[in-house]
């Protein structure tokens, strides 16, 4: 559902030699994140499957890992770095544009990345609720989204047919 919400692209965007430079600022900024990532979260990984070998074999009676939550092993610090990003893309974004439905979206996302993090600390039906949750309101967020941009880039091709 994400595929076809994002392929529902409408251009509003002026082409403009700032503009484009803006874009590739933004895209460089996003791809040394991304870069940035990958060794922390290795890092983080490899940390916490080794922390975790290590409390099977040598068990302290009170912190005792288990299975039971195992989500508490890696996703709780791997969605906290990624919130982080999210977070510091959202800022990087406010140098490429200022349209609120753009600022909107990204927020959205961030807000899905939070929901997700917040299922890992509950269990039962409410964590299942919160995961849906997430994932309807990014895609709710997206879908809003598309139809503003469908609207402007109507909008912008009724004033082109106006002025010519």
């Amino acid at each position: 559902m994400f595929h076809i919400q994002r392929n529902k692209l409408y251009r509003t965007i002026k082409n403009s030699e700032n503009h484009n430079s803006s874009i590739s600022k933004f895209i460089n900024a996003k791809k040394w994140i991304a870069t940035a990532l990958v060794p922390v979260l290795l890092f983080i990984a490899l940390y916490s499957f080794l922390n975790w070998t290590i409390s099977i074999f040598q068990p302290i009676e009170n912190n005792a890992v288990s299975f039971k939550n195992i989500n508490n092993i890696f996703f709780e610090q791997f969605f906290n770095i990624l919130i982080i990003a999210d977070v510091i893309l959202l800022l990087f974004s406010f140098f490429h544009t200022d349209e609120f439905h753009k600022v909107i979206r990204n927020s959205g996302f961030i807000i899905s990345t939070i929901l997700i993090r917040i299922s890992f600390s509950v269990s039962g039906i409410i964590n299942t609720i919160l995961i849906v949750s997430a994932i309807l309101f990014g895609l709710l967020i997206l879908f809003i989204h598309n139809k503003f941009e469908k609207q402007l880039a109507e909008e912008i091709k009724y004033i082109n047919e106006i002025e010519e």
